[in-house]
């Protein structure tokens, strides 16, 4: 009797070490998982853009993304802040940090971009305004940008980065084309 309850115990105690095991596994695969999926919670809470962000890891130390970007109001007072309305950006990250695709990171970038871009202004004395110049464009850039990634256990991050480029091909559209974000989504 001794031996069969002795035998009990250690099988239901080596079957609650196992589940333990396995919600840690759990937890450090979607930790260390090899995809993300992220939003810019800062363009779509204050200007009304949805602006998503697909990650694929590499390695431990570096990403490749793709991001789309849909500005589908195009207010005039955003103008001088988004001259684009639609963009596809692709990026290449590098981590410098010890831990599994987080931390500081350097990252390039080419985005492909259309929207309207003012090119000037002029008084027209016949209807007492100014009128602007604007002219639709389609160009791409080729920029850099600097950023943080934190990932909780859970597999929520936060991605905050900024980036500068320049268009290459068109007279006719911004000359610097810009990114912020403020990135909130889920590692899988």
């Amino acid at each position: 009797m001794k031996f069969l309850l002795t035998c009990l115990l250690l099988a239901a105690t080596s079957l609650g070490f196992s589940q333990t095991n396995d919600s840690i596994s759990n937890a450090i695969s979607r930790e260390s998982g090899k995809q993300e999926l992220s939003l810019n919670a800062f363009n779509l809470v204050a200007f009304g853009i949805v602006d998503i962000t697909y990650e694929r890891i590499i390695s431990e130390n570096s990403t490749w993304a793709i991001e789309a970007f849909y500005h589908p109001t195009k207010d005039d007072y955003l103008n001088d802040a988004y001259y684009k309305e639609l963009s596809l950006t692709g990026k290449y990250k590098h981590f410098f940090s010890s831990k599994y695709a987080r931390g500081f990171y350097v990252h390039g970038f080419g985005m492909l971009s259309n929207g309207e871009y003012e090119d000037g202004y002029y008084y027209d004395a016949g209807v007492d305004d100014y009128i602007y110049d604007t002219y639709d464009y389609t160009d791409f850039a080729i920029g850099f940008g600097l950023g943080g990634k934190f990932v909780s256990k859970g597999g929520f991050l936060l991605d905050l980065s900024g980036g500068i480029g320049r268009n290459l091909f068109s007279e006719r559209s911004p000359t610097i084309a810009g990114q912020f974000m403020v990135n909130l989504g889920y590692r899988f």
